[in-house]
């Protein structure tokens, strides 16, 4: 099996402020704002340099979106707050219902409750 690489990790950080300014069609302060605002948080290389990852520039042109709509940059951060709660929220259900589920198997009743 070939090594997994760096640009097959949609969480490494690949490309610079430059790089995705130009790629996104926006201003290099927007992006530094982003990271000021705490909205979108690039790492850092070991210069001290944004490195971006792919998944951190879908959501800067999901921000790009949300700010031509009139959003602040403050509500666009309680938004993907409120966006990331829910989804944890979402996975914390199914596993609830997957737990549910196999107790009843366990219990040998079937998911209407009825006795088997």
């Amino acid at each position: 099996m070939a090594p997994r690489l760096p640009f097959d990790d949609e969480h490494a950080p690949l490309y610079s402020l430059g790089q995705v300014a130009e790629m996104l069609q926006v201003r290099q302060a927007f992006l530094r704002r982003l990271d000021s605002f705490e909205v979108v948080s690039p790492r850092r290389s070991s210069g001290g340099q944004r490195r971006y990852s792919r998944y951190d520039i879908t959501v800067v042109q999901y921000v790009v979106r949300l700010t031509e709509e009139g959003m602040t940059l403050t509500a666009v951060r309680r938004i993907l707050e409120l966006e990331r709660q829910v989804e944890s929220l979402r996975a914390e259900l199914a596993q609830a219902r997957a737990r549910v589920a196999e107790l009843e198997r366990r219990a040998g009743r079937g998911a209407d409750g009825e006795e088997r």
